[in-house]
């Protein structure tokens, strides 16, 4: 389960890619999130893991995503 940011994270890149039609560089990130380069990347990292994006450290310019459905929270007593 992908926590608050990750979610916002993954949130900013399928905006920016139906608004923008391209992807927020590393910078960008930075500014949306508040988060220092190593957190960007840090969160990059998890998105990749989980399957939400193509990324690695080699060109981390280069993002690549592959779900553009929101990760969801399944609430307790039966709401979704």
């Amino acid at each position: 389960m992908l926590s608050d940011i990750e979610r916002k994270v993954h949130r900013i890149l399928v905006n920016y890619s139906k608004g923008r039609r391209r992807l927020p560089s590393i910078h960008e990130l930075e500014i949306k999130t508040g988060r220092g380069r190593a957190g960007v990347f840090q969160i990059l990292a998890t998105l990749s893991h989980e399957g939400y994006i193509a990324w690695s450290m080699v060109d981390p310019e280069q993002i690549q995503l592959l779900k553009e459905s929101e990760p969801t929270r399944k609430w307790i007593y039966g709401w979704k």
